[in-house]
């Protein structure tokens, strides 16, 4: 796999680099982001911890991916900045899962047992008959 970096711009107000990218990967599929992350942060000489790729799309039948990736000055920066997903899909940090509360029981006293619930019967309805159109008026 081969990386190309097509355009390089600093962003000095949110302490980083941006970078746009283009693998190529003939014979292959598209590379992993563990993977395009280690050749964006040996080609830019920064730690891996600090380089986080936001995306990158594949065309279909082409070998190469284009992709969007940011290398912040400090580790500290890029937690702040990046939104949460993001840094759990660079392995950057854990997903957090939220557990559901259990539903609470319902008290056995508020339910009767069936023999002592009376027979409640469903109110018989009266065959309607259609309704009559008027008589139509020859002419």
């Amino acid at each position: 796999m081969e990386i190309e970096i097509v355009n390089k711009v600093e962003n000095e107000l949110l302490d980083r680099t941006e970078v746009t990218f283009k693998a190529v990967h003939p014979k292959e599929g598209t590379p992993q982001r563990e993977a395009v992350r280690e050749k964006i942060s040996s080609l830019l000489k920064a730690p891996k911890e600090r380089v986080i790729v936001d995306s990158m799309n594949s065309e279909f039948g082409k070998m190469e991916t284009m992709g969007y990736a940011k290398v912040y000055k400090t580790k500290e920066a890029a937690m702040k900045y990046e939104r949460e997903h993001v840094l759990v899909r660079n392995k950057l940090k854990e997903k957090v899962k939220v557990e559901k509360k259990a539903a609470a029981p319902k008290p056995a006293a508020a339910e009767k047992p069936a023999a002592e619930k009376p027979a409640e019967k469903a109110p018989e309805k009266k065959a309607e008959k259609p309704a009559e159109k008027p008589a139509e008026k020859k002419a």
